[in-house]
This record gives C-alpha cells, sequence and structure tokens, in this order.
C-alpha cells in the first residue's frame, strides 16, 4: 500500500569501526529524534580504495529511517560522531511503504 507522503521516508546508511560506535550513534539519533528506529548489523567486511590503497576492515553498519527535511540535522550529527576522516553516508528514498509503519515513523520524528 502507498503510504502519504513516502517519498520523504528515508533510510541513511553509514558503517562505522565498532560495535560500540553504531550503538552510540544508533541512540544518539533516536534520543535526538531524527531518526525513528536505527539498526546496528554487523559485523561485515568493507573492502575499498583509500590513499591510494585498498583496504579491506571490519566494519558495522547502521541504518536509520528517518524523513527527508531532516538528512542535513541527521549528517551533521553523524559526522560529529563518526570516527572516520570521511564518512560513509548516504540516504536512499522509498518509493512505497505501509501506511501504518509510516504514520508511526512521522510520529516519532523531530516536529
Amino acid at each position: 500500500m502507498l503510504g502519504r507522503n513516502v517519498t520523504k521516508l528515508i533510510l541513511v546508511v553509514t558503517a562505522v569501526r565498532s560495535k560500540e560506535e553504531a550503538v552510540e550513534l544508533s541512540r544518539t539519533v533516536v534520543e535526538k529524534r531524527m531518526a525513528a528506529c536505527a539498526q546496528v548489523l554487523g559485523p561485515v567486511t568493507s573492502t575499498y580504495w583509500w590513499k591510494g590503497r585498498i583496504e579491506t576492515v571490519e566494519e558495522w553498519l547502521c541504518l536509520m529511517k528517518s524523513n527527508a527535511d531532516l538528512y542535513e540535522k541527521l549528517e551533521s550529527t553523524i559526522c560529529n560522531i563518526h570516527s572516520y576522516e570521511v564518512p560513509e553516508i548516504f540516504s536512499l528514498t522509498a518509493t512505497r511503504s505501509n501506511r501504518r509503519y509510516l504514520d508511526w515513523l512521522e510520529r516519532e520524528l523531530e516536529k
């Protein structure tokens, strides 16, 4: 079922170096109502280019459900907590959502 204002629903993703950092970040953004829900997944193995070399590290993913209107605040908060020099932060926009979930999410976010 297509929910109202569904294009405002976003999933913000970042990867951090430890479970502790992921839990701190997730709790902070939920407490500040920049995300209605944050999930921690991991560990995952990431391979990427960094400063001319291929790196392979263990990371933890944070998945944060939010609203597009809060993206800038959310990004700023992530950058303030994140331990990486250049943190991965990106947002995916939902095209469909369960109406009841979307209603819940809107109630729990900063007004």
